[in-house]
């Protein structure tokens, strides 16, 4: 009896040492400069987002936050990358949605699993937009339809990089309706608003972002926004679900970290994320940018949304796959 109390003991002290180097753990974090993965070049939309969200979290933390570029491969590069980093907190990757219900369908001899990086908190989330030419003279999301199926060989669409979550929607966009679209492939959007503009390419399916300043001066025509509810800053332009019920497509930006990363320091950083993105002066300038930051989640709740988010988009990742197109 006496042998099993010690034991009991022993096993007690063990305990409350494993919680308290937790806790400290967690206090103490960070003690040195944290790393953001983003897997696209300086300058884009997702670079530009990081170095929002990097500033203020240097404040709350007292340290350095360094922005890491490592793109190509539609995120493989950037996801090797957080697959091969300590899981201490100290490397962390803002993925765009691709790297999660596309890369997996179409990328399967990964040498990681990206369900298993741990997620910690949703960032911002930018609904695609329909995009005319003004010389294509319609001026609704069924005038397009019908027009489409009545011109031979259907329209061109850009549709930007092949297999991205841009082209996906578009995917989608076409099965849901029915639209003859053809898809024209750009790597970015700036090419892609030329051709639109000059009406080389009557339609285009892109973030609000990318597109806002053509939009404002009236070089192309809105037709509607694939978002669930109205934005903000284009509250009167139409949804494409007032047309396809159901239908929406956001392009979102998620924190996650590498697997084995401790809960408590995933929990600090997901509070510490939480009260940037809800300061007034991060909120303007990320919706400024036509970017929107009106989900926050727990870690738990944004591993139940990248779930759904596969169920969505798996299928038709699956099929473009199968094609090879």
């Amino acid at each position: 009896m006496r042998l099993l109390r010690s034991v009991l003991a022993r096993a007690c002290v063990a305990l409350a040492l494993v919680v308290t180097a937790s806790i400290a753990r967690a206090d103490e974090f960070p003690n040195r400069p944290v790393k953001i993965i983003v897997q696209t070049a300086a300058g884009s939309s997702l670079d530009v987002m990081a170095r929002l969200i990097a500033e203020p979290l240097a404040q709350v933390w007292g340290q350095q936050v360094i922005v890491i570029n490592q793109a190509g491969a539609g995120g493989l590069i950037a996801s090797r990358a957080l697959a091969a980093s300590a899981p201490d907190g100290y490397t962390l990757f803002l993925a765009g949605g691709s790297v999660f219900v596309v890369l997996p369908e179409v990328q399967h001899d990964l040498p990681f699993d990206v369900n298993e990086f741990v997620p910690i908190g949703f960032v911002s989330e930018q609904p695609y937009s329909l995009i005319v030419s003004n010389q294509l003279g319609v001026n609704s999301v069924p005038e397009l339809i019908a027009l489409s199926k009545s011109r031979p060989g259907g329209l061109d669409s850009a549709a930007g990089t092949r297999g991205g979550l841009q082209h996906m929607t578009v995917e989608l966009f076409r099965s849901r309706s029915g639209a003859k679209l053809n898809m024209i492939h750009y790597p970015g959007a700036a090419q892609a608003s030329t051709d639109v503009i000059a009406g080389r390419v009557p339609v285009m399916m892109q973030t609000i972002a990318p597109v806002a300043g053509i939009i404002a001066a009236r070089q192309v025509k809105l037709l509607a926004i694939a978002s669930a509810r109205p934005l903000p800053n284009y509250p009167d332009t139409p949804l494409i679900s007032d047309t396809l019920p159901g239908f929406a497509s956001s392009g979102w930006e998620i924190l996650v970290a590498p697997k084995g990363t401790p809960a408590d320091i995933v929990q600090k950083i997901n509070v510490d994320l939480h009260a940037v993105l809800t300061r007034p002066d991060v909120v303007k300038k990320i919706e400024d940018l036509g970017n929107y930051t009106r989900r926050p989640m727990s870690p738990q709740q944004l591993a139940d949304f990248v779930r759904d988010e596969r169920k969505t988009w798996g299928p038709i990742a699956r099929q473009f796959a199968a094609s090879g197109q």
